[in-house]
């Protein structure tokens, strides 16, 4: 049986875990080799042993997202070895602290926004020619209800998701005309270690696991898949577009 994404090349950051390792995972089935980033080089090892056993290939980078000339190299060394980049899943996020905003400090407020906004820039800014070689470039930014509920105490986060789903937006907008296609996925409640710190008396095992969510971002990457500048929201029914 062909599989969708066979012969596609696809980043995934924040792969070493959680919704990350389990998009890898999915696109890897697909038949997508995986380029996965994560600061952990354990679990990208796990990862790996995980692309392997539903037969797909993966290249590991351990880098901080933050390290944004790591990005930049990142991109060169993307270009010298495929020459093209067909999938990019940008998860990488960070939750920061629940708090009153008069009581952020600016450390934890520079953190959140570094990686939940600066670091995705960082990405587009250097794949974007990658994206562009790509005969169906596929974009996918794992964003929050928060970016549009703002919710008491969840400031920072709120304030990066929102940011995060304008410049998508932007980026979008400026691929009107080509065949690259941007969106934004929103996941929902998902059995993460993100959810668990900011809900800590939630019964996790209510929660869809990472797999069952991920499973909705395939089909954002598909050449079919032709929508631009939207939000899709995970449901248990299936994907559907929520802006």
């Amino acid at each position: 049986m062909t599989k969708r994404l066979e012969g596609r090349v696809a980043l995934v950051t924040g792969a070493s875990r959680g919704l990350g390792a389990s998009a890898a995972v999915a696109l890897a089935r697909e038949g997508a080799h995986i380029i996965a980033t994560a600061r952990t080089e354990g679990g990208l090892t796990e990862l790996d042993d995980a692309i392997k056993a539903v037969g797909g290939t993966a290249t590991l980078v351990p880098l901080d997202i933050r390290d944004y000339e790591a990005l930049d190299r990142l991109g060169a060394a993307i270009f010298e070895r495929w020459k093209k980049l067909d999938i990019l899943v940008g998860n990488a996020g960070v939750l920061g602290k629940l708090t009153p905003l008069a009581h952020v400090d600016q450390k934890m407020w520079d953190e959140v926004m570094a990686v939940n906004v600066t670091a995705n820039y960082r990405l587009i800014r250097s794949l974007d020619v990658l994206l562009r070689q790509s005969d169906a470039g596929r974009a996918v930014f794992v964003t929050s209800g928060l970016a549009y509920r703002c919710w008491a105490y969840w400031g920072p986060y709120s304030i990066s998701k929102a940011a995060l789903e304008a410049m998508v937006k932007t980026y979008a907008a400026e691929n009107a005309t080509t065949a690259l296609r941007v969106n934004c996925f929103s996941p929902g409640p998902t059995r993460t270690a993100l959810r668990a710190k900011a809900m800590p008396g939630e019964d996790a095992m209510a929660l869809p696991h990472p797999d069952e969510v991920a499973a909705q971002i395939v089909p954002m990457c598909l050449a079919t898949f032709t929508d631009n500048g939207g939000v899709w929201k995970y449901d248990a029914k299936g994907l559907f577009k929520q802006f």
